[in-house]
């Protein structure tokens, strides 16, 4: 795994009025769309952290045109690493609870309230958004990509002992004992499943709460192919052989 730099360029951050709640974006060449999916978030009143992941489009200018905290690799490492960059970021700022929010715009801001509750309650360590738990939204999922995705469930499920209906949902969100606690050391998308196995290994206390993915046009296009899920399925099969 590259190392992840220890000081990352960054734009100071923004106005907000809830400072203990942190929305990580992970961002590689969204330059097209990095400001759409920001501006709802901007109404949340909550401290925004976009990460610009060594993007080599006009991502990073787009996003410090905003007011939002803005810290920049200098090369590409991976959605996983630029999660672990955010999250550390957001730690030494006293967090006491961080979102992980795609940069694709796939993700419904609305329902980050939902995901926060049961947190800012006390009432559980993760919240892990699901696009299965309502069956209208579900029956928007290409078929193929459910197909996937059922797969994945059952192979995170397998290998970590957490059952969930949906393991690849980039929408979650971790109290801040949760946050210091688990370590992202998978670079790239495997994190998904990553974060899982510690929560299950750490005994952290989790649910689900119903969400959709905006199937866009651009969402699509820059999605994970199956031969890239089946890459990821590799990849964690052999770091637990070797390790």
């Amino acid at each position: 795994m590259q190392a992840i730099p220890k000081s990352p360029e960054r734009r100071p951050n923004m106005q907000t009025t809830q400072p203990k709640v942190y929305i990580i974006v992970p961002a590689y060449n969204e330059g097209p769309v990095i400001a759409e999916t920001i501006r709802p978030l901007l109404t949340l009143g909550y401290h925004i952290i976009v990460i610009d992941d060594g993007s080599n489009d006009n991502t990073y200018e787009k996003a410090c045109q905003l007011p939002v905290c803005v810290l920049r690799h200098p090369i590409n490492l991976g959605q996983g690493s630029a999660l672990r960059t955010g999250t550390d970021f957001a730690l030494q700022q006293g967090a006491q609870a961080i979102v992980h929010f795609d940069a694709d715009g796939q993700h419904p801001p609305e329902r980050i309230h939902d995901l926060l509750a049961p947190i800012l309650n006390q009432e559980t360590h993760v919240v892990l958004g699901s696009r299965f738990l309502d069956p209208e939204h579900s029956k928007e999922i290409p078929t193929i990509k459910k197909w996937v995705l059922k797969l994945g469930i059952a192979f995170t499920g397998l290998t970590s002992g957490v059952w969930l209906t949906d393991t690849h949902n980039g929408l979650r969100a971790l109290s801040a004992t949760a946050a210091s606690q688990i370590c992202i050391t998978e670079p790239r998308m495997a994190h998904a499943s990553e974060i899982i196995t510690q929560i299950g290994k750490l005994k952290l206390t989790y649910r689900e709460i119903p969400t959709y993915i905006r199937y866009t046009q651009y969402a699509q296009q820059k999605g994970q192919s199956i031969f890239n899920a089946l890459n990821i399925v590799i990849d964690l099969l052999l770091r637990k052989v070797f390790r």
